[in-house]
């Protein structure tokens, strides 16, 4: 696939938008650099309390170094804070902490962009001067515009809104019907029974069968099978806990687990709340192993609200809150993106 460049500010917002999925809000995004080729993207909430700026950056910093071919940074702040002429730029304390960290590791800034409710310009610029343009200008970008091509579009938010779900009943007794089955067979035929299926879906164009999604969801509900099935997702063969904490030898099948996603929710509609904690939470372990935390977060805190006991949604969540990144995005040649960018 032939790789784009970022030729303007507008550029760069619209490559954020079409990375995350979603237009930041109260954030911190950080993309690094070495000399002119895009490594790694991150997107973190500003810091809420006064003092926390030099903690703060140096979280980010951790994060940033995972790429250890990165020699720069690119920042955007993205705050509904007001930005008045005559004083600091909002988050100013943070973005020196943030620069001071990132020198005694052998980073520089590039350059930065302040972005607000309706206009961005740059950080380091005066506010209320002409160099500001609106936020509206990104819709018109080159890169906007190559991104929708290829069908990428950005949400407004990351609020993950789940499809709907009717007939809870009827497809609660379906599903431990099929958990009954399950239950009477030895549990290595039940383990392979449940990998051949999830196989074959994972191999499939189609969607399956109502049947099928509620077979998959009987499976999911038992921990050992469980593991196995969302090890099997990203197609690498190795041992069972690399591959979970993404910290295989191989890159993983990426365009598989986007698959693996969307049969996981398709799997989510054919359920009822008291089965859905291991849909979601899989569907959460994916978001991770994309690098996207705070949609890993959503999806973990929604398996936790169907069952504020499920111990896997409840460890992976503090996993995530601790700042563990997938092994998987600290190598550019494993690390999950959309599109090729320079």
């Amino acid at each position: 696939m032939e790789k784009l460049t970022i030729k303007t500010p507008s550029d760069a917002l619209s490559f954020i938008g079409h990375t995350l999925g979603f237009w930041p809000q109260e954030s911190l995004v950080c993309i690094t650099l070495n000399d002119n080729s895009i490594g790694a993207t991150l997107r973190i909430d500003l810091p809420r309390q006064p003092g926390q700026e030099l903690s703060y950056a140096k979280t980010v910093a951790h994060y940033l170094t995972s790429d250890t071919t990165a020699t720069s940074v690119l920042f955007a702040v993205y705050s509904s804070e007001p930005c008045e002429q005559g004083s600091a730029k909002p988050h100013a304390a943070t973005i020196a902490a943030l620069t001071g960290v990132l020198a005694e590791q052998g980073i520089t800034i590039r350059d930065g962009l302040f972005v607000g409710d309706t206009t961005f310009s740059p950080y380091d610029g005066e506010p209320g001067t002409s160099i500001a343009l609106p936020v509206s200008s990104t819709q018109t970008s080159a890169i906007n515009a190559e991104f929708i091509y290829r069908g990428s579009y950005i949400q407004p938010t990351d609020r993950i809104t789940l499809p709907t779900n009717h007939e809870a009943a009827a497809k609660a007794t379906a599903v431990e019907n099929y958990m009954e089955t399950i239950r009477s067979q030895r549990s290595a035929d039940a383990l392979q029974q449940g990998r051949e299926l999830w196989s074959d879906m994972l191999d499939s164009k189609n969607f399956p069968s109502d049947e099928d999604c509620h077979a998959l969801v009987a499976h999911l509900q038992f921990p050992a099978i469980r593991d196995r099935l969302i090890a099997d997702i990203p197609g690498v063969d190795e041992p069972m806990q690399h591959i979970l904490f993404a910290q295989t030898q191989s890159a993983p099948r990426w365009s598989r687990i986007e698959w693996a996603q969307q049969l996981l929710l398709h799997a989510y509609t054919h359920t009822s709340a008291e089965h859905a904690a291991p849909v979601l939470t899989a569907i959460g372990y994916i978001n991770w192993w994309e690098g996207k935390g705070s949609k890993a977060h959503q999806f973990l805190q929604l398996a936790l609200d169907t069952d504020p006991a499920y111990r896997l949604a409840r460890l992976s969540d503090q996993m995530i809150g601790s700042g563990l990144v997938a092994g998987w995005n600290m190598n550019k040649k494993t690390a999950y993106k959309a599109l090729p960018f320079d």
